[in-house]
């Protein structure tokens, strides 16, 4: 016989847990678990006073914009309208099927009262989460940046002289003071353009795209698991090559482990970068700037830099044509000097037409640092670095594709650049907490598991032949975690 549920509105709840509701596998209950809300809770401390109206408990606060990047909500409304819907959000946050959900405003209120460093200090700790899991290696790093649209529109675009923008920005200063906005202020990149919605956004072109409001967030995926273990929000006139060190430095406080190899694309591969990683002792497999553009241009059909040998004795260098190049001039902001030799020498040298396209001399740049460069560039076009821009491809990208897809990165929620590096901190601690949840326990922990529960006479009679493969681990130091409970086991008699 076929049922038919009919419904009827329920006058009491008394038998309703949502503990038993929720099932045991359900992703938020590990996501509960990763949570520290006792730290959550001392980071805001000071943020409160002692006495007047309880605020919402600061741990359903995180919790609540967690759950907005996580399922990609698209309003922080939207999501107080769902949450009586959803049991398994109810049973996250703590709430019971008539308690009263918040209002969406408690969000922003709390935004601006914490600030930044609250949202960092959750992506630093689950990075460490991550690195206590084994999920980061740390040695070896990637690293790119990616636009995202500021929320305003080419009409709030201003044009005009830089003094006119000056003055304006300066009003606007002004006003947020007046209002109380404790924000930071940041100068504009574009000195001609301005946007009165969100004037810390930089108007910016890049391909195909056409030019709009836009920020940019630069990141460091490692290469092990594709965990964030760095990441960093600038205007998006702020160039990608200009943030390694400080990003590179970066991975290094969070994860706590020695970076040793850097892989970029050829943003990244300039000389600069090139000599700094090396004096830090780093692997530079990263694309090489210089590369596409030998023999193209005015460089086509005429001798390659290569081509003149370099005397450190007399710090002079010898062309094709046997001519001596003297030091000349030095270029400040690229850290390098000019050698070239007189203009009526090249004027009448055989080899001219092969040589350069100047009207006066040819020149050749040596920059300082010039072995350590060269070093760093020998590695960029090593088999080895190909590789490593290869797998790039897909684990960097894919870091970037995945936060667009499923986590709404490619456009700014709210305005102003301190809101947007809290949109960014919580996108990628969002995606590292998913890595977190898809990971599976260590087979080694299953089978320790399992060797305990062993009865003592075939605890007894394995435990010889389990003896010399953890020798074997013992001797390449590689004891650790669960490895080493189960080697503990093998080891210890077992008791009476």
């Amino acid at each position: 016989m076929m049922g038919q549920q009919t419904p009827q509105k329920e006058l009491f709840s008394y038998h309703v847990d949502l503990d038993r509701r929720v099932r045991e596998n359900h992703p938020l209950r590990r996501l509960a678990a990763l949570l520290n809300g006792e730290r959550i809770r001392e980071q805001v401390r000071d943020c409160y006073g002692y006495n007047g109206n309880a605020s919402v408990d600061p741990v359903i606060i995180m919790k609540l914009l967690v759950l907005l990047f996580l399922d990609d909500v698209p309003s922080e409304r939207e999501l107080m309208r769902i949450i009586p819907e959803r049991l398994d959000y109810l049973w996250f946050l703590g709430y019971g099927l008539d308690d009263a959900v918040p209002d969406h405003s408690v969000l922003s209120k709390a935004r601006k009262r914490w600030g930044v460093t609250v949202f960092e200090a959750l992506f630093v700790d689950v990075i460490g989460q991550c690195v206590q899991a084994g999920l980061v290696d740390g040695r070896k790093i990637h690293l790119d940046g990616s636009l995202v649209d500021a929320h305003a529109s080419n009409n709030s675009v201003l044009q005009g002289s830089p003094e006119f923008i000056a003055a304006l920005k300066t009003a606007y200063q002004v006003t947020e003071q007046k209002l109380e906005d404790r924000s930071p202020y940041y100068a504009a990149q574009n000195e001609q353009l301005m946007s009165t919605t969100d004037p810390d956004a930089t108007v910016v072109r890049k391909g195909s795209l056409g030019p709009r409001p836009r920020y940019k967030n630069h990141r460091v995926v490692d290469d092990a698991h594709g965990v964030i273990t760095a990441m960093e929000t600038t205007t998006g006139a702020i160039a990608e090559n200009h943030r390694l060190l400080a990003l590179v430095t970066q991975h290094e406080q969070n994860t706590a482990i020695q970076a040793e190899t850097v892989v970029a694309d050829k943003q990244y591969g300039t000389a600069e970068n090139f000599r700094a990683c090396q004096a830090r002792g780093l692997q530079t497999h990263m694309g090489d700037l210089l590369a596409p553009q030998k023999d193209t241009g005015r460089r086509a059909d005429i001798f390659a830099e290569e081509d003149f040998a370099y005397d450190a004795v007399t710090d002079t260098y010898r062309c094709p044509a046997g001519q001596i190049l003297t030091r000349r001039k030095h270029k400040t902001h690229r850290a390098a000097w000019d050698y070239a030799a007189s203009a009526a020498t090249c004027r009448h040298c055989p080899l001219r037409a092969q040589c350069t396209r100047s009207q006066t001399a040819r020149s050749v740049k040596r920059h300082e640092g010039h072995e350590l460069i060269q070093r760093g560039r020998e590695q960029a076009h090593s088999p080895a670095a190909y590789r490593d821009r290869q797998r790039r491809k897909w684990l960097m990208e894919g870091s970037f594709a995945d936060a667009t897809n499923n986590h709404g990165f490619k456009r700014a929620r709210w305005r102003r650049l301190w809101r947007q590096q809290i949109q960014d901190y919580l996108i990628a601690t969002v995606q590292n907490l998913r890595l977190l949840l898809r990971q599976r326990p260590a087979p080694a922990a299953a089978v320790a598991a399992a060797l305990q529960r062993l009865p003592r006479r075939a605890a007894r009679a394995l435990r010889p032949r389990l003896q010399p493969i953890f020798q074997i681990f013992r001797r390449w130091g590689g004891i650790s975690g669960s490895i080493a409970e189960l080697f503990h086991w093998a080891v210890l008699p077992v008791q009476p």
